[in-house]
């Protein structure tokens, strides 16, 4: 387990758009034949940590069943740390299992597991002790725990990285890879290196799979993060040996439907292992629906085993192209801005053959369609469309293909369009392109607000035909009431349309909006005041206390440089936190530095800026603060600002221990 070190300067490869070479061959050092697609399954850690026993997995192997988890292609159900007892047995010198956790031992369970036609996995580190310190580490131990494991059914092994006493990595991990050997029994091995000392130059050999980076966590930036990182690593993957940006964190909570949705995609086009990292027990039926999605498997468990490369990636604009075994492509388009935007590229681009038209299937909206060549998708902030693309001669067969947009306004630089404060009238629009050979006949757009919120089509709505490339453009004015409480609502457009041989055809396209909440007259501790979005480094905001962990609550009292505050905002770079003022604020103070939390053998760390922003101005800035650094006052001038963003943003260095404490936020406001 590792905080997240981003990989920064592996980000310009996967800027680079190259011709795809042949997948290299399976490594050989390891019995064959395993884990030739990306490996699929289950561990425990992002959502129970040690919180672990025997119950959770073999309930977690019935739901792989019952849900139809397994026939969606998920085999391994994985243990993480603090499944042991905290010594070796002192005659034969095994592990054991942990005496209350899991009373039925090792053995059984993973019976357990294989008994619902499954495969069992088990963690430990190539140290002393494993990372949560609760076990004992293999360093030293590797032909033993080897055996054991091997004695006890295990199929799959995690070996982490801590308290490693600073011997190489590549001789750690090749210890193992040949103790395993020994054993002659066929066990995945996956090196959680965390991409310290370039595992994937070395790790073919040793290996089935390396971690690229440190640890997710589940939240936007540290999913994003992990996504650059691992995507420039596209020439290292391939049957046998896989790059691994860490386990999904689908359904755990600090990311929205739509981020989840684009979290699965990425994952699903760089051909990483699927391992669902939410407890099974409590998954919605959303959660599942995303985890089950077969024709996003098939892309990741496609067994030419190419990794997706960059297409291009402007202005956070990515077009991820994959080829697949007998000549499809997967393109996965995906915007990571935080406003809708379009994002496209061509057939001919791709590299396809050139046809009068190519069958286009939406790997989400699991519907067919055709195109001329154009391949676009308009997205929400942070969306991700994935399409199966086929160069084939019955294109004809499917109807042609409507790109159908809904387009928020840019109310402020860097507040996302779906913001819509309660009272405040906004105009969207609608688009649908024509992407087809063949025309759209009649084609009517429709836009549904939720209930109780004033709508009123402004024109556009409606055509009597549209040609290729052709588009139609539909405007609404829209007013929340101005009693709507403070949460979420839908906002749905979809366009109908006519065509020769398909009869009517439907398309959809979904916004989620916030309805901010106000804050109050008078002089506030903005700690205590609800903030319209947040997007933060590591784990939550937090309020009166720092930024601890991944999970919330977790933190400790704010500190900067030895100096305790009772109140302020506990955060972790790079971060934004938006509010919504309308124009009623006058000023806000506050002291900003870096967080005394971090790892006292590991100084050097933590290296940002503070800045307040009033809508688009930038209204203070910190400067760079280290951890050795006081806190710093600032203070903005608010004066008719409709919004108030604070933003954090990364030093020189990486972004390990970058907890930015907004410390004494006082915000100061008219009735």
């Amino acid at each position: 387990m590792k905080l997240l070190r981003p990989l920064v300067a592996l980000l310009g490869l996967a800027m680079i758009w190259t011709p795809f070479a042949a997948p290299a061959q399976p490594a050989q050092a390891l019995p064959g034949g395993l884990a030739l697609t990306p490996p699929m399954g289950f561990n425990n850690w992002n959502s129970t940590g040690c919180a672990i026993d025997e119950k959770m997995i073999r309930d977690t192997a019935d739901l792989f069943v019952s849900t139809g988890l397994k026939d969606a292609g998920y085999e391994y159900v994985n243990v993480d740390d603090c499944w042991a007892a905290p010594q070796r047995d002192p005659a034969t010198g095994r592990l054991t299992a942990h005496p209350q956790r899991f009373p039925g031992g090792i053995k059984a369970l993973a019976d357990y597991v294989h008994s619902k036609g499954l495969k069992f996995g088990i963690y430990t580190s190539a140290g002393t002790q494993t990372c949560a310190k609760t076990m004992p580490g293999a360093l030293d131990h590797e032909e033993t725990d080897a055996q054991t494991f091997a004695d006890w059914g295990v199929d799959y092994l995690k070996y982490d990285n801590c308290n490693n006493q600073g011997r190489p990595a590549p001789e750690r991990y090749t210890r193992m890879r040949d103790a395993l050997k020994k054993t002659g029994r066929p066990i995945v091995y996956s090196l959680c290196e965390w991409g310290e000392n370039k595992p994937w130059e070395w790790g073919a050999d040793v290996g089935h799979l390396w971690r690229t980076t440190g640890d997710i966590n589940d939240s936007w930036q540290s999913m994003l993060t992990l996504f650059k990182a691992n995507v420039a690593l596209a020439p290292h993957a391939g049957p046998g040996h896989w790059n691994d940006p860490d386990m999904l964190e689908v359904g755990n909570g600090g990311m929205t439907e739509t981020e989840y949705r684009s979290h699965f995609s990425l994952w699903s086009v760089m051909a990483a292992p699927l391992l669902i990292g939410t407890d099974l027990r409590k998954a919605t039926p959303g959660t599942l629906k995303i985890l089950s999605n077969k024709e996003a498997i098939a892309v990741d468990q496609d067994t030419l085993g190419v990794q997706a490369r960059v297409l291009r990636s402007d202005n956070g604009h990515w077009v991820l192209v994959k080829p697949l075994a007998g000549g499809d492509i997967a393109v996965a388009l995906f915007n990571e801005s935080d406003q809708t935007a379009t994002v496209g590229t061509t057939a001919a681009e791709l590299g396809l053959p050139k046809r009068a038209g190519y069958v286009l299937r939406d790997l989400w909206q699991h519907q067919d369609a055709h195109t001329a060549g154009a391949i676009s998708a308009t997205l929400p902030a942070h969306g991700t469309a994935l399409y199966r693309v086929k160069a084939d001669a019955d294109w004809w067969k499917a109807p042609p293909a409507a790109e159908l947009g809904l387009h928020l306004p840019v109310v402020a630089e860097g507040v996302p369009g779906n913001i819509t404060p309660a009272g405040q009238a906004f105009t969207a629009k609608v688009t649908t392109t024509n992407q087809g050979r063949t025309p759209l006949l009649a084609p009517r757009l429709t836009l549904t607000a939720p209930d109780g919120w004033q709508i009123e089509a402004l024109g556009g709505t409606g055509t009597p035909v549209l040609t290729t490339g052709r588009t139609l453009t539909g405007r609404w004015r829209i007013t929340p009431p101005a009693a709507a409480p403070p949460g979420t609502a839908p906002l749905s457009a979809t366009v109908t349309f006519h065509t020769v041989g398909h009869g009517r055809v439907e398309r959809q396209a979904d916004e989620t909006l916030t309805v901010p909440a106000g804050v109050p007259a008078g002089v506030s501790d903005l700690g205590t005041i609800d903030w319209a979005w947040a997007s933060n480094g590591y784990g939550p905001v937090e309020r009166n206390m720092s930024n601890g962990g991944a999970k919330g609550g977790d933190g400790k009292a704010l500190t900067v440089n030895g100096v305790t505050y009772p109140k302020g905002l506990g955060t972790h770079a790079p971060v934004q936190l938006i509010y919504y003022l309308g124009g009623r604020c006058t000023a806000f103070a506050t002291e900003v530095g870096v967080d005394d939390e971090r790892d006292p053998r590991e100084p050097g760390q933590g290296t940002v800026t503070a800045e307040i922003w009033a809508d688009g101005a930038k209204r203070a800035d910190s400067g760079l603060r280290t951890w050795q650094d006081p806190a710093v006052p600032l203070k903005a001038d608010l004066t008719g600002a409709t919004y108030l963003r604070l933003v954090g943003t990364i030093g020189p260095d990486t972004n390990r221990y970058d907890r930015i404490d907004w410390a004494a936020p006082v915000l100061t406001c008219r009735s």
